[in-house]
């Protein structure tokens, strides 16, 4: 892949994935009413509207501020801005590592921004495939995270195989 695919495929795939985040979580500040549950899809798939002072499943949301700073925001930042220049620099990867770090990316900028912004991340999706699978209320940047993490498995496991 030649260097200028690589970089728009890189920055293209981040900014989809802020602004795809940051739009859904526009609307549901806008449209639904804080703390409510509404059908999707029967009681499979909810919409909610939930700040999120926490981090994954609000671990950490009764942290003291500092630590809260420290561990959400500054710490994700670094890791971040490390994995954004690693991805520039190691010409190695293959497709698939480089759309999983680019979501993986996309999906911690857009949560941190709101970290940094209103002080908490706007989660609205629930799954219940009743009891057989369930999640937490979620957002578009965690699934693009998920999705980011799935994809480096799979290249992962493949370069194993070869």
């Amino acid at each position: 892949m030649k260097n200028s695919t690589r970089n728009y495929l890189i920055f293209g795939l981040i900014i989809f994935n802020i602004a795809i985040d940051q739009i859904s979580k526009f609307w549901i500040r806008a449209h639904v009413e804080p703390g409510s549950q509404g059908e999707i899809i029967g009681d499979y798939l909810t919409l909610h509207n939930v700040e999120n002072t926490g981090a994954f499943l609000g671990m950490g949301s009764d942290f003291s501020p500092v630590l809260k700073i420290l561990l959400l925001n500054v710490l994700p930042i670094i890791v971040l801005g490390v994995v954004f220049f690693h991805i520039f620099r190691d010409k190695s990867l293959d497709r698939k590592s480089l759309i999983g770090f680019s979501c993986i990316i996309g999906g911690g900028i857009a949560n941190i921004y709101d970290r940094i912004l209103y002080g908490s991340v706007t989660d609205f999706l629930h799954i219940d495939l009743g009891g057989v699978f369930r999640t937490g209320i979620f957002n578009f940047a965690d699934m693009s995270v998920m999705l980011g993490m799935g994809l480096l498995l799979i290249s992962n496991f493949k370069k194993k195989k070869a």
